[in-house]
């Protein structure tokens, strides 16, 4: 029998403005759901937010280095137009994994379990039809 382990995936829905003492707290939640064990994949939700300053921003960079350092997968999806002009202007629209919606994430998730299924059925030297 062939047992694959599918990531976990939380999603954070923070609202209003990603500034000040709202920052602080969405960084505290972004660590406390990276470090879990049984979460491997983190996406941020941002619909409802309204805007978006430096300390907004240097939770989001601290989150994805705490994700790269614990090799877990940490996106964001929903990216109002205005918080997106900010992420094009310093750049980190390049560093971040941006989605324009929930659906579109899950889509690449479904593609990446389907490739790590066909290389697991094929590491065990069995065609994925038999896998299954």
């Amino acid at each position: 029998m062939l047992l694959i382990d599918y990531p976990k995936i939380a999603v954070i829905r923070p609202q209003g403005s990603l500034s000040g003492s709202k920052a602080l707290e969405l960084d505290k939640d972004l660590r406390t759901t990276l470090v879990k064990e049984d979460i491997s994949v983190l996406l941020l939700d941002l619909q409802y937010v309204e805007s978006l300053d430096c300390s907004g921003l240097m939770a989001l960079v601290s989150a994805l280095k705490l994700a790269q350092t614990k090799r877990k997968r940490f996106s964001l999806c929903c990216v109002p137009a205005p918080l997106r002009m900010i992420f094009e202007l310093t750049q980190l629209d390049t560093v971040f994994e941006m989605f324009d919606c929930e659906a579109e994430f899950e889509a690449t998730c479904e593609s990446v379990r389907e490739a790590e299924f066909e290389a697991t059925c094929e590491s065990v030297g069995e065609p994925a039809l038999l896998c299954a």
